[in-house]
């Protein structure tokens, strides 16, 4: 049996990429794209994405390029987002206010279920549809519903010990959103988010112009 190739992770990183571009081209009304004016649009060459796709299957025809439709329904069932993830967030302040009032979940096939929170402050207090739940309440919700995405949104030093509570429940999969690198066993998946990181990337190549 020959052996299943492994899909670098930095080609898994842009077809969410290329996916919300083609949305946006069916937004405008588009049937039919090819890998050059996808590559134009983001800044990518038709050449790797062309490599990038062919990871997963033939898409398109020579000298007809893509069926727009085709390809995102492609793309969302290799990304398993033709279906609705159900995900949990932990951290009821600024951010976690702004992620839970953040309407770019749903159309992308995630949804969110509960807030939790340790503030008796915050604690019982609505954000949108939702109620903020005590966090120690957390366990029971996630293997109740069988959650597998969690969103931590807490400070630097609480969010260990809110990874560990979710690993703990049978959480899979994290995105972090505290500047902290998490301790988790390799079954978790881990994506951060911290923009200071990303500022401070740019502020190196501002330094060097010239």
């Amino acid at each position: 049996m020959a052996a299943v190739q492994k899909v670098p992770d930095i080609v898994v990183g842009r077809l969410p990429v290329y996916l919300r571009a083609l949305q946006v081209m069916a937004a405008e009304g588009r049937e039919i794209t090819s890998s050059q004016e996808l590559g134009e649009r983001l800044g990518i060459s038709s050449a790797q994405i062309r490599k990038d796709l062919s990871y997963f299957g033939t898409f398109g025809k020579q000298g007809t390029g893509y069926r727009i439709p085709d390809l995102i329904e492609h793309l969302r069932r290799i990304l398993k987002v033709d279906r609705t993830w159900d995900m949990i967030l932990i951290g009821a302040g600024n951010l976690g206010h702004a992620l839970a009032q953040y309407q770019g979940f749903t159309p992308r096939g995630f949804r969110l279920v509960a807030i939790f929170d340790n503030d008796p402050e915050k604690i019982g207090r609505p954000i949108g549809p939702h109620v903020i739940q005590d966090v120690q309440e957390l366990p029971e919700f996630v293997r109740a519903h069988r959650v597998q995405i969690a969103m931590i949104a807490v400070p630097a030093s609480a969010a260990q010990q809110v990874a560990d509570l979710c690993v703990e429940a049978g959480i899979r999969a994290i995105l972090n959103y505290a500047p902290i690198h998490l301790k988790v066993p390799k079954r978790i998946l881990v994506q951060y988010i911290d923009p200071a990181i990303h500022l401070q990337q740019m502020t190196y190549y501002l330094g060097n112009e010239g």
